[in-house]
């Protein structure tokens, strides 16, 4: 069986996530169901879309990818199953599979077939009424051919994305704050240290960074500093402390680089 993996801002309090999962494992029971977070902002479709894209190519090709943040669900909003680098990914049409939307040779399909979904659609759960299932059976062999007819217009978001605003300045935004209190932004840090001659400087709010250090350990205490993140974006960091706390900014919150 194909892995199953699941990207939710349901969390852990209410039992939506488990009830997606108890569908997918009654149509599939020997599918392999890796929980990939269900911490998302609620609504917030761009972090999503930020976290998908730095975990789904570590997954082994075959692999379903179940994301389901949906302010929208029960609009005109379709369904989706894109088939994209060996992967396929279903949830809303929303803008959460932009990424993936601009690999080569990326299809889209409007889920449309019946016999995919349970019997009794809701208007406010199609992570369980039509994403899950959806999933589960095409795990189980249904062709995804059959799933719906090809679309060339799957919503690509444009928002969110790194601007240019002077020869030295940049302007981003934090895409995601982890556990640690880490505030990870959308500045591609390979991108912008190569532009870097002598440093850079990161404003969040009314706090500027221009401290780099090469690991969470080389950061003193009680300051922040830069570092270049695994997932290969710039982050702003304390040692062994919260920078979201420390600096009051979360996702979304709009951050200024310099460079020199």
């Amino acid at each position: 069986m194909p892995i199953i993996t699941l990207l939710t801002d349901f969390g852990a309090r209410d039992p939506y996530a488990g009830i997606m999962k108890g569908v997918i494992l009654s149509i599939a029971p020997r599918a392999r169901i890796v929980d990939l977070c269900h911490e998302v902002e609620p609504f917030q479709v761009g972090q999503a879309r930020f976290l998908l894209q730095q975990s789904w190519p570590y997954f082994p090709k075959g692999s379903i990818h179940l994301c389901v943040v949906d302010p929208g669900v029960g609009s005109a909003r379709r369904p989706l199953l894109v088939q994209a680098a060996g992967h396929l990914f279903i949830g809303p049409d929303n803008g959460l599979f932009t990424g993936v939307l601009h690999l080569k040779g990326a299809r889209s399909r409007h889920l449309t077939n019946s016999k995919l979904f349970l019997k009794n659609v809701s208007r406010t759960f199609h992570g369980r009424d039509i994403f899950a299932p959806a999933a589960a059976h095409i795990a189980a062999g249904f062709a995804p051919a059959k799933a719906g007819p090809l679309v060339h217009d799957a919503l690509r978001l444009t928002s969110g994305a790194p601007l240019r605003t002077g020869r030295r300045f940049f302007q981003g935004e934090v895409a995601h704050v982890d556990r640690f209190g880490n505030l990870i932004t959308n500045l591609d840090s390979r991108e912008y240290l190569a532009l870097a001659e002598k440093g850079l400087l990161l404003r969040v709010g009314l706090v500027a960074v221009d401290r780099l250090a090469a690991s969470y350990s080389e950061v003193p205490p009680d300051q922040p500093a830069l570092i270049a993140g695994s997932s290969g974006f710039l982050e702003v960091v304390f040692n062994q402390a919260s920078a979201a706390k420390a600096l009051g900014a979360g996702v979304g919150a709009p951050v200024e680089l310099e460079v020199w």
